[in-house]
């Protein structure tokens, strides 16, 4: 079960407001949300949790790019929703580095040939390349388990990283709470 919301920072304090994400599909469609709800172009958070799993904070900030902290990378990584937030830069993949290679994977056949060149790799080449991959210990696409993205992102508001770090469940209540806005969070709720 999934939970979003919008806090937009006003001259009053916090305003909330609950948001569906049907319609969102890109990290620019949530951002476009988001900007929607700011007032004077002042800060606006979004939280989306799903429930015992992972929560994320997105932050807009007029028109800065979006900054974004993910509790758990790899429990996102396996929901629609978080998918969204893990963008190639949040990973530090190249921008379409996927679709490169699988173009290059079109060009040249996996063991190196091109199409219509004899294959004259042995089994010890073979045997060598796959030590080569394991002693990565990670594959290139993997996701890392645990905190992804900027851990200061609501430092300034009132809620420093490490406190951050420490949050598990109930966090988007916890945050709420820092940044002073908990009552209104709980309307939307």
């Amino acid at each position: 079960m999934y939970f979003a919301a919008l806090l937009a920072r006003t001259e009053d304090g916090w305003e909330a407001s609950d948001t569906e994400l049907d319609d969102v599909e890109t990290l620019s469609d949530l951002t476009d949300l988001a900007r929607e709800a700011s007032v004077d172009e002042d800060t606006v958070l979004v939280f989306i949790e799903q429930e015992d799993a992972w929560f994320g904070v997105i932050r807009v900030d007029g028109e800065e790019d979006p900054r974004i902290y993910i509790s758990d990378a790899s429990a996102a990584a396996r929901s629609s929703y978080g998918e969204i937030l893990l963008t190639d830069e949040l990973l530090g993949r190249e921008p379409g580095a996927e679709d490169s290679i699988a173009a290059l994977e079109e060009l040249v056949s996996l063991d190196g040939t091109e199409d219509g060149e004899p294959d004259h790799a042995t089994d010890n080449q073979t045997d060598h390349d796959d030590n080569d991959n394991d002693d990565d210990g990670l594959d290139a696409d993997a996701v890392p388990t645990g905190p992804l993205g900027d851990t200061g992102i609501l430092s300034d508001l009132g809620l420093p990283e490490k406190e951050l770090l420490m949050l598990r469940t109930e966090a988007l209540v916890e945050i709420a709470d820092a940044l002073g806005a908990a009552e209104v969070l709980e309307t939307v709720r």
